[in-house]
């Protein structure tokens, strides 16, 4: 009887950091409502933050190549999907995503996720999107 088994599978993982401004404000909230929920991140001004992500994959190891993808590519990825429409951005104004629900660290995350699934050949390889807002408050998101 041959080898049934498939090739060995492993996660990979690549960080990448961007700053971008926003504002906590919930447009289905009052004024009010948004003050007390949001505290001083509802500050009519905004602020910001260095975020820090990070993208995992899960996958075979391609016999061949050794990867389960080339890190060139994936840092492509994230670059398109990450540093092009959020460095250096107020996510509330120039993110058209956030224009109807507030640009929380677990929206921004779910939208990482899938801007990451439009731009990866292989979007199925993609196991994880890690967001540090601060080296403290951290969102984690696998598409559920």
């Amino acid at each position: 009887m041959g080898d049934q088994r498939r090739n060995p599978r492993a996660y990979q993982t690549r960080r990448m950091t961007f700053s971008a401004c926003h504002r906590l404000h919930s447009p289905h909230l009052s004024d009010e409502e948004n003050k007390n929920v949001f505290g001083k991140c509802n500050h009519i001004n905004g602020h910001g933050h260095n975020y820090m992500v990070k993208v995992t994959l899960f996958g075979e190891i391609d016999p061949k190549t050794g990867m389960i993808m080339n890190m060139t590519d994936l840092k492509k990825n994230m670059a398109e999907a990450i540093m092009k429409p959020m460095d250096h951005k107020n996510l509330d104004i120039d993110v058209q995503y956030f224009k109807t629900r507030p640009s929380t660290t677990e929206n921004l995350t779910v939208f990482i996720w899938n801007q990451m699934q439009t731009v990866m050949e292989k979007p199925d390889l993609l196991y994880e999107v890690e967001v540090y807002e601060t080296e403290n408050n951290i969102v984690s998101y696998r598409g559920e």
